[in-house]
């Protein structure tokens, strides 16, 4: 009997998704009796595993677990590598990573995920601070630390600038917290949600200035669409993310904003040996395409994963279906607001509030470890997909 060729798969990024994936697969395919062997190997700039949903604490000065993607990885059979992926060529179906090393491929889960968006305003870059990772949020806890008066600027009165804006006030009442974006904050929500959140953001001091546009970032200030301009000492921009431009310097179709087109099994649809996941990918539904976030990440991972293991087993794909189930928002460490939703995203009657809320919201986000650690144990027949703060076990039908 010839003895099988093993298949490569490499998972670029390990983030929410990318570890869903990693995870799921080694779990699914390294019991390869009879099976074609498959080797899995996980690429991320950083041995840290970045838990973006408490950046916003990080930011601050509050220390967080620190959580270590090798040792998340520890007993699946995924192999670690640690480094920037700096090019991805897709019909020699390799990855270079640090402009060393080079890794083949037979299957390619891309997902590298997004970082905030300093490139549309002027001097964002220059001036601004980010919650793109563990390090941006550290480099603004050690500017907030040098303070002991002044203003603080957040830009982006979406979830990331609400938490944060709620976040800082609460730890730093000595500094002035002004929230300043395009729309109201929870715009989105039920008007009793939208109420309760402004509601606590008056109660912490933070200044919300709804309706306005910044135009551009100086060292000290911002200005503003309508000329006028505020002062600041720190500036954190939270308003829109970026993706990495590999996916399009590849040559593989992306959208408008540089995401992975994919068809209805996340496979590319230019490329299908690549899969896409999370912020790089373009997942459409009938409801439209999906936005990034934890919640719609992790289940794509495990989606892929599967899709990987029915292809290698010769069974047909099935469509990714997802819907979104809620909407929780921290506002500073005893307070928040749970905003439940319908499959595409719009708000139902159903809000917690107050210490529930919190309560409900710390469930959720609680430390992955355990979530991937439940996942290394997944049946043959079936996957544990995370929804609603817990792992639910969806069966595979044969």
């Amino acid at each position: 009997m010839t003895e099988q060729q093993t298949h490569h798969v490499v998972i670029l990024g390990a983030g929410y998704a990318g570890m869903a994936a990693a995870v799921q697969l080694a779990a699914r395919t390294r019991r390869t009796r009879g099976r074609q062997p498959v080797e899995v190997t996980v690429v991320n700039a950083e041995e840290r595993f970045t838990e973006r949903l408490r950046l916003h604490i990080s930011a601050t000065g509050q220390r967080v677990a620190e959580l270590s993607i090798p040792e998340m990885l520890d007993g699946t059979g995924a192999r670690f590598v640690h480094g920037w992926v700096t090019a991805v060529d897709a019909e020699a179906r390799s990855v270079r990573i640090d402009d060393q090393e080079v890794l083949r491929y037979d299957t390619l889960v891309y997902g590298l995920g997004s970082v905030a968006d300093t490139t549309r305003v002027p001097g964002t870059e220059e001036h601004a601070y980010t919650l793109s990772g563990p390090r941006e949020a550290e480099l603004l806890a050690d500017r907030l630390e040098q303070l002991d008066s002044g203003t603080v600027v957040v830009a982006g009165t979406g979830l990331t600038g609400v938490e944060s804006a709620a976040e800082i006030a609460e730890q730093r009442p000595d500094l002035d917290v002004v929230l300043v974006g395009r729309s109201e904050p929870g715009s989105t929500m039920d008007p009793r949600a939208r109420a309760y959140l402004r509601s606590a953001l008056d109660r912490l001091g933070v200044e919300v200035r709804a309706g306005v546009e910044i135009t551009k970032a100086l060292p000290d200030a911002v200005e503003l669409a309508d000329g006028g301009r505020i002062g600041a000492d720190v500036l954190l921009w939270t308003g829109g993310t970026r993706v990495s431009p590999l996916a399009a310097a590849a040559g593989l179709k992306v959208d408008e904003r540089g995401r992975i087109v994919t068809d209805s099994t996340l496979r590319s649809v230019s490329h299908p040996d690549v899969y896409a996941i999370g912020d790089a990918a373009a997942v459409r539904q009938g409801y439209g395409v999906m936005h990034g976030t934890c919640q719609s990440g992790m289940p794509t991972g495990v989606h892929a994963a599967l899709s990987i293991d029915r292809a290698m087993r010769g069974r047909r794909l099935k469509p990714f279906r997802f819907g979104y189930y809620h909407t929780p928002v921290s506002l500073g460490r005893t307070d928040g607001v749970v905003q439940f939703t319908r499959p595409d995203d719009s708000p139902r009657r159903i809000v917690l509030t107050g210490r529930t809320a919190m309560r409900y919201k710390e469930t959720v986000t609680a430390s992955p470890w355990p979530t991937y650690g439940r996942m290394k144990k997944v049946p043959a027949s079936g996957a544990l997909w995370p929804h609603g703060g817990r792992l639910t076990r969806i069966r595979e039908a044969r």
